[in-house]
């Protein structure tokens, strides 16, 4: 038996839980689908699935276990939850933002956060920042959070631009 992560994210889908784990496994480096469930004869005057469609897929992402559930068109995605990636270079950040926004809602791109094609929201983060803005009463974390707010992919160099105090290139 396979013990399973304790907590592990179930992520409803309409019905493209297969696609959607295929395409971030397919984005992250160090991923994999884990296994597929497929619907069976029992409950389907409930669930409404036809006999072998996916049910469920569990894969990983960076170590992270997650479930993709096709539940039908009920339940949508919003952005009270979110996913972030925390990224140590600027090429990290571009990775990930230029594979996540690709197909997504470009007005949803604000402060390094994004939504992807199927409407799931992520943040694609410096590592360094969360330093940066530990103490909210220092004046360098307060430029550091201004120049945040005005980006919508985070630039490492501006933001420590900011937070030391000099003066600002081209923001993003």
């Amino acid at each position: 038996m396979t013990v399973k992560q304790r907590l592990q994210p179930c992520l409803w889908f309409d019905s493209e839980a297969e696609e959607a784990a295929r395409y971030y496994v397919g984005i992250f480096r160090n991923a994999r689908i884990l296994r597929i469930t497929r619907y069976g004869k029992a409950g389907r005057e409930i669930h409404g699935r036809p006999e072998g469609s996916v049910q469920t897929v569990e894969f990983e992402l960076d170590g992270q276990k997650f479930t993709a559930l096709n539940g039908g068109p009920y339940f949508k995605f919003n952005e009270a939850v979110s996913f972030e990636i925390y990224c140590e270079t600027q090429e990290e950040i571009d990775y990930y933002w230029d594979k996540l926004t690709a197909g997504g809602d470009p007005k949803a791109q604000v402060c390094g956060w994004l939504k992807d094609k199927f409407g799931l929201s992520w943040q694609v983060v410096p590592t360094e920042l969360t330093e940066m803005l530990a103490d909210e009463t220092s004046e360098a974390s307060q430029r550091a959070f201004e120049a945040m707010l005005h980006m919508k992919k985070l630039d490492i160099k501006e933001l420590k631009r900011a937070y030391e105090g000099e003066p600002s290139g081209a923001r993003r």
